[in-house]
């Protein structure tokens, strides 16, 4: 019989077998036996014998196979929890847990496995990815034409290396300086023993990522914008308010003191005279710089007792680029003595001497920082207060910091930083403070708040009057150390040093002068917005019935400030509330000529009456190296008074030149841009080669008058005209 024949049959039997299996008792045996020929039967009538198939339905049994597992965590045979079989690795020969399966105690998380972690990067490596990375932020498209983000993640990078590889950070600073031409000597601007150190040390403990980031961007690179000056809390600065109605005003005794305010003399102790002073870059007349034109022959030797030396005409830099662009002269001995000379002669004090004077900072000449040292800052000061001392008769000079007054130059940390690096200027404060007191310019008291405050201190006088001396460092755009927690007005706590000795002069009924370098507003170019914002609220609380008066330097011009109540959100005459002489420099970098100042000081209100200003023409000095029977020519420049005051109706002779008197100068120079024409020349100490002002710089020149902060002067004025040296 063909075997075809067979598959009905088969197929039959098989099927009545599956029917009755449990009526019949079959055993499973002879159903997997004949299970072939159904598949075979079913293959066949499909036309393929190829693939044998089971049964269409299995009904697995409800209790659990236990002979599955030898041993079980908990009983196999209950239905109420899925079995837990006891597991044995054949191959680790490890048994595993119940806790590894227990449904009851699943864990949150693996504990016992970890992925291997990369080895730790050595500090080269570091540096190496940290150059690759801001590299590639730089380069990356993503970002655009958006240089500020690019900058501000750049520095989240140097953030990580400066805390994770602190020694590397003067390398990478270096390394980016050269990429992309920040500055043509970028081993000695930034390496350690530069200004390396210092950048490392404020990218570690700044907000990179927020207003410290953007600001030094901003500042240093210029690819960030100006963020705005940030809101001032002043809930609980003062302790108390402001009295209401004020105490009443000090009445003038008649008696006139002399006050000698110098400032940025400058000395330069390597100037060499016949050197090139038409050097292509730097500081001129020195040996070691030469006009690139003419490099071995020079084309304008240095006069003996100085020269006028420019800003080459380029294009706005930044700070860090700065240095290839300036071509500056300083102060040789000849010019310094002469000076020192002439200053006693001309104001009347040979037998007299002053009855005090003000040094509102800058001894140390414009060297690069890798020129500079801490013991060439320390011989300039022991030298210049030495001849002070010994030129300018008697009384006391109260002096004051100024930004090359240290190294780096324009550095000073906070004390915030902590540790070693919170005491790392400490040797500057030390220094200044044992001079003057060797001077006997200060007494103890005076000379312990210098070392404890960045060299700032507050000496009461035996005629009543109190004279405040600051590190003005703590506000200057210059010094990185400015940039760490940039949102705070006063990381460095010299405002509130100065709240609180205002604070004591009100409580005794004393005045005050305030005296430091740098200025907190003219055209808002030198300081930053936060903490002038809140210099500008404290000169508000405390002014007119304390502060007298208040005097800076920096700017080499004869410049001034007007400080009005309420911010200065209203302007006149009857607002007016103090001002801050700026004075003008003894070197003549840049563009201008040597001078200085003597005010007439009323002894009782401790009021300007009037102020002496004189001048030497540098440009007369090349002259004068023929022959040694004369030097320079120190002569009379104008009185304040006569020059500004013609007009002013209702003001006597012994009324001071007070905030109110220069608010009626400067409408009147709205009314007469002659006037602010004056203003120019003398803010150059009438120099030949200071430039005309009329149009928008008149205009402008008025605003920076009356800004006495850097938040003013950039909300209000025009820029661009705030100097004559240009």
């Amino acid at each position: 019989m063909p075997t075809e024949a067979l598959f009905p049959a088969v197929d039959g039997l098989v099927a009545l077998l599956l029917e009755n299996s449990m009526k019949f008792k079959l055993t499973s045996w002879i159903i997997v036996a004949l299970a072939p020929f159904v598949g075979s039967v079913a293959s066949a009538a499909s036309g393929n014998a190829t693939v044998a198939l089971g049964p269409s339905a299995f009904t697995a049994p409800g209790a659990f196979p236990t002979s599955v597992y030898s041993h079980y965590y908990n009983s196999p045979t209950a239905t109420s929890a899925q079995v837990q079989p006891v597991i044995s690795d054949p191959v680790t020969h490890k048994t595993y847990p119940l806790a590894l399966t227990d449904p009851n105690t699943i864990p949150k998380n693996n504990t016992n496995d970890p992925h291997p972690l990369p080895p730790k990067a050595s500090s080269s490596l570091l540096l190496n990815h940290a150059i690759e990375q801001v590299l590639s932020i730089a380069a990356n498209p993503i970002f655009g034409s958006d240089t500020c983000t690019k900058c501000q993640a750049a520095l989240e990078v140097g953030k990580f290396l400066a805390m994770a590889a602190p020694e590397q950070g003067p390398a990478l600073a270096v390394a980016l300086c050269n990429h992309f031409n920040f500055n043509s000597n970028c081993a000695t601007q930034f390496g350690l023993l530069g200004l390396g150190s210092v950048v490392t040390q404020v990218v570690a403990n700044a907000d990179v990522g927020g207003l410290d980031g953007q600001m030094l961007c901003q500042n240093f690179l210029s690819l960030c914008p100006l963020a705005p000056t940030t809101p001032l809390n002043l809930t609980s600065w003062f302790a108390k308010p402001k009295p209401n109605p004020l105490p009443a005003a000090k009445q003038p005794s008649g008696k006139r003191l002399k006050v000698l305010h110098a400032s940025d003399l400058h000395i330069d102790p390597r100037y060499s005279t016949g050197a090139e002073a038409n050097c292509t870059s730097g500081l001129c007349c020195r040996e070691n710089n030469v006009n690139k034109a003419s490099p071995n022959v020079t084309l304008t030797p240095a006069p003996r007792f100085g020269f006028f030396k420019w800003f080459v005409p380029r294009p706005p830099v930044s700070v860090l680029t700065a240095e290839r662009f300036l071509v500056i002269s300083d102060t040789p001995f000849s010019l310094a003595l002469s000076a020192l000379q002439a200053i006693p002669v001309l104001t009347g004090t040979e037998q007299s001497g002053f009855d005090f004077t003000i040094y509102t900072g800058d001894l140390v000449a414009h060297d690069p920082d890798n020129q500079l040292s801490r013991d060439y800052v320390m011989y300039t000061e022991t030298l210049l207060y030495d001849l002070f001392r010994k030129l300018l008769g008697s009384g006391p000079v109260y002096a004051t910091l100024g930004n090359h007054d240290s190294y780096n130059q324009a550095q000073d940390a906070p004390h915030t930083l902590g540790g070693a690096l919170a005491n790392q200027f400490s040797w500057n404060y030390d220094h200044v403070a044992a001079l003057w007191k060797h001077e006997n310019w200060l007494p103890e008291s005076a000379v312990q708040l210098a070392r404890a405050h960045y060299a700032a201190y507050m000496v009461q006088r035996k005629d009543g009057l109190r004279v405040i001396s600051l590190n003005t460092d703590m506000w200057y755009r210059a010094n990185y150390f400015n940039y760490i927690n940039l949102s705070h007005p006063d990381t460095s706590g010299m405002l509130r040093f100065l709240t609180d000795e205002l604070q004591e002069a009100e409580d005794a009924g004393e005045r005050a002068w305030i005296i430091g370098h740098v200025l907190t507003g003219w055209d808002g170019t030198n300081p930053l917005l936060n903490p002038t914002n809140l210099f500008y609220q404290i000169v508000d609380r405390f002014s007119p019935h304390v502060i007298a008066g208040i005097f800076w330097g920096h700017t080499h011009e004869d410049q001034l400030s007007i400080f009005y109540a309420n911010n200065a959100t209203t302007q006149n005459a009857q607002t007016a509330q103090s001002i801050a002489w700026i004075g003008p420099s003894l070197t003549p970098l840049t563009n201008l000529n040597s001078g200085f100042r003597l005010y007439e000081v009323d002894s009782s209100t401790f009021e300007v009456l009037d102020a002496h200003t004189w001048k030497s023409d540098v440009n007369s000095f090349s002259a004068l190296d023929s022959q040694v029977e004369v030097g320079p020519t120190y002569e009379y420049e104008y009185s304040t008074r006569a020059a500004y005051g013609a007009n002013i109706t209702g003001w006597g002779s012994s009324d001071p030149l007070n905030a109110t008197w220069w608010h009626l100068v400067t409408e009147q120079m709205e009314a007469n841009h002659d006037l602010v024409s004056t203003f120019n020349t003398f803010q150059g100490k009438t120099s030949v080669r200071t430039k005309s002002c009329t149009g928008d710089c008149a205009t402008a020149k008025i605003c920076y008058i009356r800004s006495g902060s850097a938040s003013i002067a950039r909300q209000n004025c025009q820029q661009g005209f705030g100097s004559v040296q240009s």
